[in-house]
């Protein structure tokens, strides 16, 4: 049986743009396209569990707000179920330790880059929002 993985990505609103985050050539889905966040880990709510991700991630803080969906993909690492929540940046600018590149992007431009599989189902449910 494979791994269960819990994780978070937080849909990050600026301006009608929405912040993208291109994973690490070197990792697992390297160059794809993703909500940052992360694993959840034990006693922590989903919530809380994103704001940290987005604090060693990103070097800022974001208020979370409400979910946008829960999608679950198989990998050949595991089984990812990732929770996205719309969030506003309320203290910094995203900074890159982890991730190659961000661009934020209207909703109308987000099937322009090539996004991770468990994100693809909320990327679709934000453009049609």
């Amino acid at each position: 049986m494979k791994k269960r993985i819990n994780v978070v990505g937080a849909v990050i609103v600026r301006n009608e743009e929405i912040l993208c985050a291109q994973r690490g050539f070197g990792g697992s889905l390297g160059g794809m396209w993703e909500f940052p966040g992360g694993k959840i880990e034990a006693n922590e709510t989903p919530r809380e569990a994103l704001e940290r991700e987005i604090r060693e991630e990103l070097l800022c803080e974001v208020s979370v707000g409400s979910e946008v969906t829960t999608t679950v993909h198989e990998y050949d690492f595991g089984i990812v179920y990732l929770t996205t929540f719309y969030c506003e940046l309320v203290a910094g600018e995203p900074q890159l330790t982890e991730h190659e590149e961000t661009v934020w992007l209207p909703k109308s431009r987000l099937l322009e880059i090539d996004w991770a599989p468990a994100d693809i189902p909320a990327v679709e449910l934000i453009r049609g929002a």
